[in-house]
């Protein structure tokens, strides 16, 4: 989170009632948003502890975030899976790594 930070990433984006995702009085679609990575983090001292964070460009070409906990432990449930489903990818193949 500090490397975001310093990056000037330090908008969290939330899933809401709505079913869409929302950040600082903003409401966003799924065709609003562009996936750009995925981190996953697996706890050292227990294995069931896995957090996922999608990075995430809007329209306005504004950096965010989601965290979430991935698997079955998913704070948001189904509606958010495919929301996060319906969220166009960035084509990173210029980016080896």
């Amino acid at each position: 989170m500090e490397k975001l930070k310093e990056r000037g990433i330090d908008r969290e984006l939330v899933f809401g009632e709505s079913g869409k995702m929302e950040s600082m009085g903003k409401t966003f679609q799924p065709e609003d948003l562009t996936l750009i990575r995925t981190f996953r983090f697996e706890g050292m001292s227990d294995p069931a502890d896995n957090t996922a964070l999608y990075l995430l460009e809007d329209k306005e070409h504004k950096l965010g975030y989601i965290m979430d906990v991935y698997g079955s432990e998913s704070n948001y449930g189904t509606a958010f899976n495919e929301f996060l489903k319906a969220i166009p990818v960035a084509d990173d193949s210029n980016n080896p790594g």
